[in-house]
């Protein structure tokens, strides 16, 4: 490919842009089978009774996912990010697989690291690849198209496991699914979709040259602390995804418990992603044109209101109206803090900060899992949703008087 050939942006870029997408979509549907499933299948089928032993497998997931996403971004910046990208979905292929055979819960929970490493490394390329080809004038727009399919798969996977769960069983049935995605992520991968490192090169060479090439120690501190902006972009992505865990281990418990059913805990899981997915087709967008800063403070505030609305009464319309905000407000924030790392970080070392900043992104499953599920075997469920709500509302305050606009 010569140089002439390489254009930066998205219409320039389409096709490779679409089966980006399509990929994301086939790892956010990995991850949405077990949303509705899994914390089911480890009391009904399991025996466990303590609300962290269950969440083990979010906390065993969240940590894998997120040292997967420090060394994918790093791995990308070295070795290319189709490499990666492959990788991640040779690590998936065998989880549907051991989750439907396994004799222990402790299997499940070894099944959700493999998850973990197919989800950091298999997204994070899908993301920084999606930045690589677009350039920094619609950065936004691509990532909120990027978040959305992959939030979309999570709903209609989460959806789907429900009701096949509900008319056979826990497992298999569910996880055959799974399987599918594993399939198709991996052979689209490696027939179809073409590296990204000549469109990095095209940009660097616009790029001040001032910051480039700095070594991983030095990006990582800048990611974590000592650029105020990207502090306050990390610590809101971990207080985001200590939210999403939230809803993926301690919702489903708390539904159960009120006396829904399997079908309709599965509607109620998939509503928050649905939402979250299609409401990024816009919010991306937005932040182009309002900037960062107004999303994601406005959105980590709204993310608190909704986990607010969810204590305010059992009806299923007022739980579903929790999700409904839930996912609007993450909405607000998921692309738009990717949007803002892109921003700031030099095309050089760029797969590395998002790197760093989805380590401590998702880093917040691991927070969330021992924060909500030992308060919940202390205090109750009820509790365990109010002290994180009560975080994500401390997070946006915190939020609003670090970041700096970077659009």
């Amino acid at each position: 490919m010569t140089d002439r050939s390489i254009r930066l942006g998205l219409s320039q870029n389409w096709r490779q842009f679409s089966l980006l997408v399509l990929v994301n979509a086939f790892v956010g549907g990995m991850v949405g089978l077990e949303r509705a499933v899994l914390p089911l299948l480890a009391e009904d089928e399991f025996g466990l009774a303590s609300r962290a032993a269950i969440l083990s497998f979010i906390a065993s997931f969240g940590l894998a996912k997120a040292l997967s996403n420090l060394a994918a971004g790093h791995l990308g910046d070295r070795f290319g990010r189709k490499a990666v990208l492959v990788a991640g979905w040779v690590a998936g292929l065998p989880v549907p697989l051991i989750v439907i055979w396994a004799p222990t819960w402790e299997w499940v929970v070894f099944a959700n690291v493999l998850l973990g490493v197919n989800q950091g490394l298999a997204w994070s390329m899908t993301v920084i690849m999606k930045i690589d080809l677009v350039g920094p004038q619609r950065r936004g727009l691509a990532l909120g198209l990027n978040e959305a399919a992959g939030y979309i798969a999570v709903s209609i996977a989460a959806a789907a496991a429900g009701y096949v769960a509900a008319a056979h069983a826990l497992r298999p049935e569910p996880f055959l699914i799974g399987l599918g995605l594993a399939v198709a992520g991996l052979l689209v991968s490696i027939v179809f979709v073409r590296d990204t490192r000549d469109h990095v090169a095209l940009e660097a060479r616009d790029h001040a040259t001032d910051t480039a090439d700095l070594p991983f120690s030095q990006v990582f501190r800048l990611t974590s602390w000592e650029n105020r902006t990207l502090f306050g972009v990390s610590q809101a992505g971990l207080i985001n995804n200590m939210n999403d865990g939230l809803a993926w281990g301690i919702f489903p418990l708390y539904y159960a418990s009120l006396g829904l059913s399997i079908a309709e805990i599965g509607v109620l899981a998939a509503v928050y992603p649905a939402v979250w997915g299609l409401a990024q087709l816009g919010t991306g967008a937005w932040s182009d044109r309002i900037g960062r800063r107004p999303l994601i403070v406005g959105g980590m505030l709204v993310q608190a209101l909704g986990i607010a609305t969810m204590l305010m009464g059992s009806d299923t319309w007022i739980l579903a109206a929790s999700m409904v905000l839930l996912g609007i407000g993450t909405a607000m924030v998921y692309p738009t803090l990717l949007a803002a790392i892109g921003d700031v970080a030099h095309p050089s070392w760029r797969g590395t900060s998002v790197g760093v900043y989805r380590l401590w992104r998702d880093g917040g499953y691991v927070v969330g899992a021992l924060v909500a599920g030992f308060t919940a075997d202390l205090f109750g469920l009820t509790t365990a949703i109010a002290v994180v709500g009560a975080m994500t509302f401390c997070s946006g305050l915190v939020a609003a008087f670090a970041i700096r606009e970077t659009r």
